[in-house]
């Protein structure tokens, strides 16, 4: 159970719905990489401060120091029961991946903020695998987790989001607009195991003109000693046009580059791969 210096498939569960597609999704990415799981569970450090704050409405209730060491370790209970909650989803995710085929699996149990800590350990990460929702947002159906979102926006590591049923990826489809991360999307998906031998569907919305007719066929170009691949060029708006491709595809994979406008424009609007990630019915994987 120790840490390793060597790439691994970084797949982050908690107590959700989602943490057996996150474990199934990243065996299948590790068997196709040949690498090791590390299973994340992080248990959110109550902050201190709050915590005082919280036990010192009782000081002001008149309540004696007896009950106040009462209310004290009522609190320590509550954060061991969580650590062993997280004790009991690490290993219920660990048999997951080891039935799936995975022998080599380290599990890692932290405190402290999920991002913070999921961005530490992503250094040696070829891949992070995370659900689309995670128990704070079990039930909103279209919602996408804001801790989802600030990890997308900063790991530097490709960034697989994954819903609760798993489905063996068979069909790629990949939304390019020629921008520097798609162009990197690009590079990587044709080059990389992942998604060695499977049909890829490049899809270009809210597109007109030569130049990007030219660039479709030089992503095409790209792929096709390796894959057989379809295009689709399209003028609509890519919210519209990216889902209904995924739509028609079986088992499909969406992967893009991750939130290619300025930042200022995503504050104000928010962004297509936000959009996508909420609205998409299969695993979208973000890259840089």
């Amino acid at each position: 159970m120790g840490e390793t210096n060597m790439e691994f498939i970084l797949a982050a569960i908690d107590a959700s719905a989602h943490a057996p597609g996150v474990c199934q999704y990243s065996a299948w990415a590790a068997k196709r990489l040949e690498m090791p799981v590390e299973l994340l569970h992080v248990v959110q450090r109550q902050d201190a401060v709050a915590a005082r704050r919280d036990l010192s409405g009782a000081i002001g209730l008149g309540v004696k120091s007896d009950l106040m060491e009462e209310l004290v370790r009522l609190s320590e209970q509550s954060s061991r029961a969580e650590i062993e909650k997280g004790r009991v989803v690490l290993a219920a995710g660990e048999q997951i991946v080891r039935e799936a085929g995975v022998t080599d699996v380290i599990t890692l149990h932290r405190h402290g903020g999920v991002i913070e800590t999921i961005l530490e350990r992503e250094e040696n990460a070829r891949l992070v695998v995370i659900g689309r929702r995670g128990t704070d947002h079990e039930y909103a159906t279209d919602h996408i987790g804001s801790m989802i979102e600030r990890v997308v926006r900063a790991s530097i590591k490709p960034v697989m989001i994954v819903s609760r049923t798993f489905a063996e990826p068979d069909h790629v489809v990949f939304a390019y607009d020629a921008s520097p991360a798609a162009k990197r999307a690009l590079e990587r998906l044709a080059n990389s195991p992942l998604f060695a031998g499977l049909p890829v569907t490049i899809v270009m919305a809210e597109a007109s003109g030569e130049a990007k007719v030219a660039a479709l066929k030089d992503a095409e170009a790209v792929f096709a000693p390796d894959h057989p691949v379809t295009t689709v060029f399209d003028p609509g708006k890519a919210e519209t046009v990216i889902p209904r491709v995924v739509a028609s595809a079986d088992n499909p994979l969406l992967l893009m580059g991750a939130y290619g406008h300025s930042p200022i424009r995503n504050l104000i609007v928010g962004s297509t791969t936000t959009e996508m990630i909420r609205t998409v019915h299969a695993p979208v994987l973000l890259v840089r």
